[in-house]
């Protein structure tokens, strides 16, 4: 589809409900902090994503949030009222990543990472995605560097002390 020019809500609207022929799926991550921050996606504009789901877009619209609360609790906690945040019919919590799939997760790095890192960043992230993306990205830049030492363990373990709560957390 072509960006309408200017990219406002209507002419968003008019684009998507009269192009959209196939399956689409719409991402949201981190969308409690968009709520927060951004008056604009204010309850006219979530209403405008419940109709084009709903009325204009022949049933191939969908939406995924990535948030740590349900939608429902995510639009009261922000004084949203827009009947958008009722349309999900199914949410699940997602834990962590099975061993296999953290190793896959951590095999897809551009610079192969030696076997006692992938074992040390297994067990500081007990594979939780979040972790092993943080750990992962400070491993890697620090091989980009050429550094073969483990003075980056220190930072990593710095950066993910902010989600340090899923280690506790018994969600395998």
């Amino acid at each position: 589809m072509q960006v309408p020019n200017p990219c406002d809500l209507d002419r968003f609207m008019d684009t998507v409900s009269s192009n959209l022929d196939r399956s689409t799926v719409i991402l949201f991550d981190e969308i409690g902090v968009g709520l927060q921050r951004c008056p604009e996606l204010d309850d006219g504009f979530w209403e405008s994503l419940r109709s084009l789901a709903t009325n204009q877009t022949n049933g191939n619209l969908g939406f995924v949030l990535a948030t740590p609360e349900s939608p429902l609790e995510l639009a009261h906690n922000t004084g949203h009222t827009s009947p958008f945040f009722n349309i999900f019919g199914y949410t699940t919590t997602l834990g962590a990543l099975t061993e296999t799939e953290a190793r896959e997760l951590i095999a897809s790095s551009p610079i192969p990472f030696p076997d006692r890192d992938v074992e040390w960043i297994l067990t500081q992230s007990k594979c939780w995605p979040l972790l092993l993306q943080i750990l992962c990205r400070e491993r890697l830049f620090n091989l980009e560097e050429g550094e073969t030492g483990d003075d980056w363990h220190e930072e990593g373990l710095q950066q993910i002390q902010p989600f340090i709560h899923l280690l506790e957390t018994d969600k395998r």
